[in-house]
């Protein structure tokens, strides 16, 4: 699931300030990608963001990760860490998150373009649970959703 970056956007925007939900969303995410779904940093960035909260992100990240390897046929490339920049797949997914909520069918669009299935209707459920979790918890994913 980790592979060689293709830059689309920056990731120092206002929708990505550096405690916001979105930033830690990527931060998560790459991490996760890139060291596996039991990487500690991702976990730590989790509980120094949601404190005591923490375990219910972490998991349904964990989740979302897991299902989005196995319903891909393609590869998804994300970026490095330290990357400033976003990939296409990154950003496609942040938008995806963004409006999983309030608009399904947009966000089905974008996770069945992301994976290249059709049949992506349990990684959507996944990211639907991610993006309500950030929300419960104060950090809400659709900052960056595009209107």
């Amino acid at each position: 699931m980790y592979d060689s970056p293709t830059a689309t956007a920056d990731i120092a925007s206002p929708a990505l300030q550096p405690h916001g939900g979105p930033r830690l969303f990527l931060f998560a995410m790459r991490r996760m990608a890139a060291e596996g779904v039991n990487d500690a940093h991702a976990a730590n960035a989790l509980l120094g963001a949601f404190g005591k909260s923490y375990r219910r992100p972490l998991v349904l990240m964990r989740a979302m990760m897991l299902e989005l390897a196995r319903a891909s046929s393609r590869k998804i490339l994300v970026a490095h860490c330290c990357c400033i920049k976003l990939t296409a797949d990154e950003a496609r997914l942040l938008q995806a998150a963004g409006c999983a909520v309030s608009d399904p069918q947009a966000a089905y669009r974008r996770v069945s373009t992301l994976l290249a299935n059709d049949a992506a209707l349990g990684a959507l459920t996944c990211v639907q649970a991610v993006a309500q979790a950030f929300t419960d918890l104060g950090r809400p994913l659709s900052l960056y959703a595009e209107d």
